[in-house]
């Protein structure tokens, strides 16, 4: 009998009730609010959505199976023990912030605007004003008394309360970076959210990040997760609010590491004439699971996102799931995900379209493909279009496949030794999607780190 099975009480005439079996992760976790909740931050509104989100924690617990969204993605089973909370303690000093900041996209200088945060606590920030209204990056500062545009982007997700992993980062995120960009601003620099951990012993780590993008402004933000020096459980959301006419790229890295799990999520609402251009790069052995639910509010916008990971190791597991929601007419979606899988790397692929009655002329696609490197590696893919108009432009694929021995062949017969040039395929193959990244300084950084990752591999 599993844990998840539900036992019910065998009382002749009545409905019987029945109670949930929860995982001694589930239980350490509703214990940590318990133990922690005086000293999180944020005021009275606060404190009450907290609860409300741990109640619904406690009657979800963690994503499961049987739960359609993360069928693939058993976090119930990942996370059979919840690490001890991050309770924050000495924060690094600047040479160590940043040394972080440099390595958090290597090879490209992000110190002219950059917020960092360490085991969930804000450790140091440069050049945020030149950026934000606010007068300061981190959450913690603002939510006693939050302006009215933030309180409200905290309470529209903490209300969802359905998905266990989002109601547990609503109840404990500890601190984040926000920033609001004003109408008509254009930032130069590429703007730097950075994670990081202080090492030690194995910990759990919840982040909350808020991003308002005024009307016609202009953003680079770059978050990088960096790869943990010590076993982290991390459960980290990124809303944005981009307004009418507003450009935002957003490079978000992921390094991860055998048995750490990080949990991320991107939420991003897009008004009228807005363009949202994601790319998500994860490399590494540990679990990654990245969400992002896109909702387009307003018409002639524009949404385009390239996703590239490289995953192996004995349990390196990376899933991108995404729900792109077509609620007006005349916008766009497009969506380039590639795998390079190594050893007994899994990765999954889930990309829901939703067309909805008055979303006329909505054109919308999706690929998603992984290259093997193994026989022992596991592709996952379940692309959907769910389309309720009937002038549309709607379309998805997904392939999977080994180098082909064919073209390997062809590169040898030209004198180009086998492990190079198995190399130079599958760096074209993932190049394609790292094309999609922005800026070309940042887009060169990540193929520098893609391919010195699919050396190892191959040579391996």
């Amino acid at each position: 009998m599993s844990i998840a099975q539900q036992i019910k009480a065998d009382l002749p005439g009545r409905a019987a009730p029945v109670q949930v079996l929860k995982t001694k992760a589930e239980t350490a976790l509703a214990d940590t609010f318990a133990e922690v909740e005086r000293t999180l931050p944020g005021g009275t509104w606060l404190r009450q959505l907290r609860r409300a989100a741990i109640g619904a924690f406690s009657a979800e617990g963690l994503p499961h199976r049987r739960v359609e969204e993360w069928k693939f993605t058993d976090l119930r089973t990942l996370m059979r023990e919840a690490f001890p909370f991050a309770k924050g303690g000495d924060l690094p000093n600047p040479a160590t912030i940043e040394a972080m900041v440099r390595e958090a996209v290597a090879g490209v200088d992000l110190t002219k605007a950059f917020a960092v945060i360490v085991d969930g606590q804000g450790a140091g920030e440069a050049g945020m004003s030149a950026v934000s209204e606010l007068d300061g990056a981190f959450v913690s500062r603002f939510v006693d008394h939050p302006p009215a545009w933030l309180e409200a982007e905290l309470s529209e997700v903490g209300g969802h309360v359905t998905d266990g992993a989002l109601a547990l980062n609503t109840a404990l995120f500890t601190d984040g970076a926000v920033i609001d960009v004003a109408d008509g601003r254009e930032i130069d620099s590429p703007v730097a959210l950075v994670f990081g951990d202080a090492g030690g012993d194995p910990r759990s780590v919840v982040t909350r990040n808020a991003v308002r993008v005024g009307k016609g402004a202009k953003i680079v933000l770059v978050e990088s997760h960096l790869a943990p020096t010590a076993p982290r459980q991390v459960n980290t959301l990124t809303q944005l609010a981009i307004a009418d006419g507003a450009e935002v790229v957003h490079v978000k890295l992921v390094a991860s590491r055998e048995g750490s799990v990080h949990v991320g999520r991107t939420i991003a609402h897009l008004g009228a004439n807005a363009n949202y251009r994601p790319f998500q790069m994860v490399i590494g052995d540990g679990v990654v699971r990245n969400d992002l639910t896109v909702t387009f509010r307003g018409q002639h916008s524009t949404f385009d996102l390239g996703g590239a990971t490289l995953v192996g190791g004995k349990s390196g597991h990376t899933d991108t799931t995404m729900v792109i929601d077509h609620a007006v007419p005349h916008c766009t979606s497009r969506e380039l995900v590639k795998c390079v899988l190594a050893e007994r790397g899994r990765a999954v692929f889930q990309g829901k379209a939703i067309v909805r009655p008055d979303a006329q002329k909505t054109d919308g696609k999706q690929m998603a493909q992984a290259l093997m490197l193994s026989q022992d590696a596991e592709f996952d893919s379940k692309p959907e279009l769910e389309i309720y108009a009937d002038d549309v432009i709607c379309g998805h694929g997904s392939t999977s496949a080994e180098i082909d021995p064919e073209l390997v062949f062809y590169l040898r017969s030209r004198g180009i030794p086998l492990l190079e040039a198995q190399a130079m395929l599958v760096e074209s193959f993932i190049g394609e999607a790292i094309d999609k990244a922005e800026p070309a300084d940042i887009q060169d950084a990540l193929m520098e780190l893609a391919r010195s990752w699919l050396i190892r591999e191959v040579q391996h």
